[in-house]
């Protein structure tokens, strides 16, 4: 049982038990799942430290429901018995079924709340591939047929830096006009720039249950303003799907299928224009990076948003790009655009579109670009220390080795044994076992490996600890747990905590 809620939580419950009365006016089963999944979603997103706030408030207003014994007590558990997690279900349920045996009236759709049957099932999707809507229609054992419409944007899952292999859901609703809702979309996809299928009931899951997925896991998730009414009711009909469909798997590229991607747009008349040929080839190499990690092994794939995200969010954030890679992306993107959708037979007018974008993006794209130098930084330092062109790592390693200056300047971070010779300057009375441990402290900052490590040291310092102390607790902390991963991040969430 839950903790006893406060007096202000039991009004809330109160408040959301006089909501439910209007459980008690309604006849139909989908009139009623609808307010259930609208008062449970009133928590909808809410992160706590204490646990999952779902469940934890949920069970409370179970348990407050059971207390009150009433109609719309009891209208609400059946409701919750089959829109609720799996634990608030089978509470719910054990609830329900004592308040029927008090003698409590049971509402006349509970019966039918509990039958419902997965139809036919079809995705509408844009030429570009940016987003899925799917339409799944149910009915309650044949009767009352209804549509549920969810939208996936494969584009937003990529902004995340989390691994996923699926867009995310950003909004879904339900109507009970299924035929005026088909007609709809079979109309939209007379023009060249939508298409609209039929799916399996289980491949219509195995399309929605990682996006739902996704959507649940992030803490800010960028769902419509009506998606947490919907949400429970959305749970509850993906798990009315059949299971055994299959997602295409990503499609894998090596390093030598990369570059061999690379090397045939170089070689196109696409690219016949561009002047600076290594430029493009280093800018190139990002678009395909980009595509391949954060559009889930889809880097032919092109479209205005995608482009727009790449040059204003993605680039910005993460890549280090020199002065003459700047000048030229813009320009080498709208060429990968134009063979990019000749290889994947984007229409033309999906082209044009995405042409007007790359360039509407390009002049924001100076500003948004974060040039360390103009933070005062020796471009021949930032080169050094982002071999890899990865722009938030510069900080971090940064932090870790903040010696490659004057005589020192000629080391490299990245070579073993210029790192070594740059942290026993640093560390000039240091025992060779100490020197091992503040080495593997400086790998783990440069790699961002576990990402605890420079969020720890970035508190830490925000909360005015002296550098070298930080440095030295750190290390103690790595070599104690070095091969441990999980039991380092815990060490590190105490530090965190608990300061120097």
């Amino acid at each position: 049982m839950s903790p006893r809620p406060t007096e202000e939580i039991s009004g809330i419950f109160d408040d959301m038990l006089l909501h439910a009365r209007e459980l008690l006016a309604v006849r139909s089963p989908l009139d009623a799942e609808l307010i259930v999944s609208e008062i449970l979603g009133a928590w909808y997103g809410r992160r706590t430290g204490g646990g999952d706030v779902e469940e934890l408030v949920g069970e409370a207003l179970l348990d407050h429901a059971s207390e009150k014994g009433t109609p719309a007590s009891l209208a609400l558990l059946a409701g919750v018995a089959y829109l609720g997690t799996p634990r608030q279900a089978a509470t719910a349920e054990r609830k329900a079924l004592r308040l029927i045996d008090e003698g409590v009236a049971r509402p006349p759709w509970a019966h039918k709340v509990g039958l419902i049957q997965a139809g036919e099932c079809y995705v509408s999707r844009d030429a570009y591939g940016d987003q899925d809507s799917v339409v799944c229609t149910y009915t309650y054992a044949g009767s009352e047929r209804h549509a549920l419409v969810v939208v996936v944007d494969n584009n937003l899952g990529g902004r995340w830096d989390v691994p996923c292999e699926s867009g995310l859901v950003r909004d879904a609703w339900v109507t009970s006009k299924v035929d005026r809702l088909l007609d709809h979309c079979r109309t939209e996809a007379a023009g060249e720039l939508t298409e609209f299928t039929e799916l399996t009931p289980a491949q219509a899951r195995a399309l929605l249950e990682p996006a739902l997925a996704l959507t649940d896991s992030l803490a800010d998730a960028p769902v419509s303003d009506t998606f947490a009414s919907y949400h429970a009711f959305l749970r509850a009909r993906v798990r009315a799907l059949p299971p055994g469909g299959r997602r295409p798997p990503s499609p894998v590229y090596s390093a030598d299928r990369r570059a061999t991607l690379a090397a045939r747009f170089l070689a196109s008349r696409e690219a016949e224009e561009l002047s600076d040929l290594s430029a493009a080839g280093r800018c190139v190499d990002r678009i395909i990076d980009y595509g391949c990690t954060r559009d889930f092994g889809r880097p032919l794939r092109v479209s205005p948003v995608k482009c727009e995200m790449f040059l204003l969010d993605w680039l910005p954030r993460k890549i280090f790009l020199t002065p003459p890679e700047q000048e030229a992306m813009p320009h080498v993107l709208a060429a990968w655009v134009r063979w990019a959708g000749r290889r994947t037979g984007l229409p033309e007018a999906g082209v044009r579109v995405t042409l007007d974008a790359v360039w509407d993006a390009t002049h924001k794209f100076g500003e948004a670009y974060r040039d360390p130098v103009t933070f005062g930084l020796d471009r021949t330092l930032v080169e050094k220390l982002l071999p890899d062109g990865d722009l938030e790592a510069l900080p971090r390693r940064a932090f870790a080795l903040p010696f490659l200056t004057g005589s020192l300047a000629s080391l490299d971070p990245s070579d073993p044994s210029d790192r070594r010779e740059l942290l026993s300057f640093e560390h000039p009375g240091a025992t060779e076992a100490e020197l091992e441990g503040y080495e593997r402290l400086a790998v783990r900052l440069w790699r961002g490996d576990p990402p605890d490590l420079w969020e720890t040291a970035q508190h830490l310092l925000d909360q005015g600890a002296e550098r070298h102390l930080l440095v030295h607790r750190l290390m103690l902390l790595v070599v104690e747990h070095d091969l441990d991963r999980r039991a380092l991040c815990r060490a590190l969430r105490d530090l965190r905590a608990d300061g120097l």
